[in-house]
Parts: structure tokens; C-alpha cells; sequence
């Protein structure tokens, strides 16, 4: 009976979860530009319909205009992004002196206030303390160093290549989608039988439906982000720049599991360095604020607006980071939701018990 059960019903589906399993370990890792570029084609396909219908259009016009206006802004957001991350290390190397001496300085504050503190205190518990401060003063100094080493640079650099290889990969694979969109589409139907197709168009309806509820949260997680950026750079740390640093943050705040601290981390230590400690505490303060602001709002928005259980999205999200870095962070939830709608259009049947 067993035996039966494996040779007959089953055994396609065990074919099919081992080949899923083949790709996921070994194709998808590689093949993330492509992924990308056909999610990114299929989320430009309303607008490229809403183009042909307004200008009366056909397909190839529409694409190729919206291809083009898509390439303008990801060309200008890199290239801001890229001087203004030359720029800045520019300066960082030109007033690195300054900033060794400033932290020199510090260093040989603290210690005399150790000393002034400490007086009176018995010579164990002196010893104690200046090496403990010693300790963590010198893990400072290495793991700043280590940031800076030259092999995190070469890294760096060596992996400059790789991306812009990727980069050009996603853009052409994202032209040549964008084109072929409908012709795939039918032709994926093509190999389907006509209960099954009707399956897989209820499964793309709820995928998209969640989709634009996924870009929902987001757009609602990223206006509370940049409120609480503002009120704290408003009320607390830097009132003259807050308003154009809470709009940086907020662009920035984008960017899966980094968001804020890729802007806030490096402002703080940069004041660190310069010896203003109070103001780089509390950037460092205003980072842990938003971090936990958007990792406790972002899960319950997002279960809101995409009708799956928070709890479920926390999860996906996690495990996704996990498994493939920050793109994951997205591809975690993607991959509950295909198997929620699967499930509820009835291609995937888990009636069992234990």
C-alpha cells in the first residue's frame, strides 16, 4: 500500500518539490538579476498598459519609453549615490589627520578623568578599570581598522565588476521581459491544462493583489520612518539640517535590513571621531529608535495590508535574510505568499493528519 502510494499519486509532486529544491540551492543564488528583472517587468506591466491605452500606442512604443524613463532614474539615483560617496571619501582621507588627532586627544581626556575619578579608589581597582578602559579603546581602534583594512577595500573594489556585470545582465533581461511579457505569459498557459491555468490565474490575481499591498506597508512604514526622523532631528540633534537629513534618511531607509543605519551609523561615527560624543550618541539612539520603530511596525503593516498572519511575514523575512542576504528580506515573504495562494486556489492540497 505504501508502495502504491509513492508509484502512483504522489510522485510527480515529489519530482517536482526535488527539482524546486535543485533550483533553489543551486540556480536561484545565480540567477537573482534575472529574477529581478522579470519581478521588475511584471510590476511595470500595468504601466505599460496604462501608456498604450492613453496614447493609443502599441506595445513596443510603450515599452521602450518606459524602459527609457526607468533607466533615467536608476542612472540619476546611482549616480548621485556614487559622487556622493566619492565625495565623501575624499574628504574622510583628506581630514583623517585631523580626526586621529581629535581622537588622540579624546583618549588622553578620558583617561585623566579616569585618573581624577578613581583617586582615592585602592591601586587593584584602579589597574582594573585603565585596563578595561585600555581593552575597549584598543577593540575600538581594531575594529575601526579592520573596517578599513585593505582587504574589506580589495574586496570592495573586486566586487565593483561583479555588479556592474549584474547590473547590465538585469538591464538587458528587463528590456528583452518587458517586450516578451505577453508572448511568455501565453506561452506558459500553453502547457497548462485549462483547470490548471484557471488555478495559476487565481494564484497571479492574489499575488498581485498582495503585492500592491506589500508596497503599501512599505510606503506607509517609510512615511512613519521619516516623521520620526524628523521630530528627532528636529527636537533633539541637528534642527538645521533635519528636514533635507530626514528626507536622505528617508530614500535610504529602502534599502532591506540596513534602511536608516546606512545613513545614521557612519554620521555617528563620524562625530565619534571628530570628539563630539553627546552628538554621537544620540544619532546612534535615533538609528536604534528607527530600527526598532521599522522592525515592529513593518511585520504588522504589512500582515494588514497583505491579509497573511504578521507573525508568518516576521518569519519569511528572517529566514529569507538569512538564506540570501538582503534580497532575501523580500524573497522570504514572496515565497508565503505563493504557497498561501497555491494553497487557497487548490494546486496545492495539505488535508492531512498526523
Amino acid at each position: 500500500m505504501v508502495l502504491n502510494f509513492f508509484k502512483k499519486e504522489y510522485i510527480k509532486y515529489i519530482v517536482l518539490v526535488f527539482i524546486l529544491l535543485l533550483l533553489t540551492i543551486f540556480i536561484l543564488p545565480v540567477s537573482i538579476p534575472i529574477i529581478l528583472a522579470l519581478l521588475t517587468a511584471i510590476i511595470m506591466e500595468p504601466v505599460v498598459k496604462f501608456t498604450q491605452k492613453t496614447f493609443k500606442w502599441k506595445r513596443k512604443p510603450a515599452v521602450i519609453t518606459n524602459f527609457v524613463l526607468f533607466i533615467i532614474v536608476i542612472s540619476g539615483l546611482l549616480y548621485l549615490v556614487i559622487t556622493k560617496l566619492i565625495s565623501q571619501l575624499i574628504h574622510i582621507s583628506q581630514t583623517i589627520p585631523t580626526y586621529i588627532n581629535n581622537w588622540t586627544g579624546l583618549w588622553i581626556n578620558m583617561q585623566n578623568n579616569i585618573f581624577k575619578y578613581t583617586e582615592g579608589l585602592p591601586t587593584e581597582v584602579v589597574v582594573s578599570i585603565q585596563s578595561k578602559f585600555d581593552a575597549t579603546l584598543e577593540s575600538m581602534r581594531d575594529a575601526l581598522l579592520d573596517i578599513l583594512s585593505y582587504n574589506n577595500i580589495s574586496t570592495l573594489l573586486t566586487n565593483i565588476p561583479n555588479f556592474l556585470v549584474s547590473f547590465i545582465v538585469f538591464i538587458i533581461a528587463l528590456f528583452l521581459f518587458m517586450l516578451d511579457l505577453q508572448n511568455l505569459q501565453l506561452k506558459f498557459f500553453h502547457y497548462l491544462s485549462d483547470n490548471t491555468a484557471g488555478k495559476v490565474r487565481f494564484m497571479f490575481s492574489n499575488i498581485k493583489k498582495v503585492a500592491i499591498g506589500f508596497m503599501k506597508a512599505q510606503i506607509i512604514a517609510s512615511f512613519i520612518i521619516l516623521g520620526a526622523s524628523f521630530i528627532g532631528l528636529l527636537l533633539i540633534i541637528t534642527p538645521k539640517y533635519a528636514l533635507i537629513m530626514a528626507i536622505v534618511i528617508w530614500i535610504i531607509d529602502i534599502i532591506p535590513i540596513l534602511g536608516s543605519i546606512a545613513v545614521l551609523a557612519p554620521w555617528a561615527i563620524y562625530h565619534y571621531l571628530t570628539g563630539d560624543m553627546v552628538l554621537g550618541t544620540k544619532l546612534t539612539i535615533l538609528a536604534v529608535v528607527l530600527l526598532v520603530i521599522r522592525r515592529a511596525i513593518e511585520p504588522k503593516l504589512m500582515g494588514s495590508q497583505m491579509g497573511i498572519s504578521p507573525l508568518a511575514i516576521l518569519i519569511a523575512m528572517f529566514i529569507g535574510a538569512k538564506l540570501f542576504g538582503f534580497i532575501g528580506f523580500m524573497i522570504g515573504p514572496l515565497v508565503v505568499i505563493i504557497f498561501i495562494t497555491a494553497k487557497e486556489s487548490g494546486m496545492l492540497k495539505l488535508n492531512f493528519k498526523i
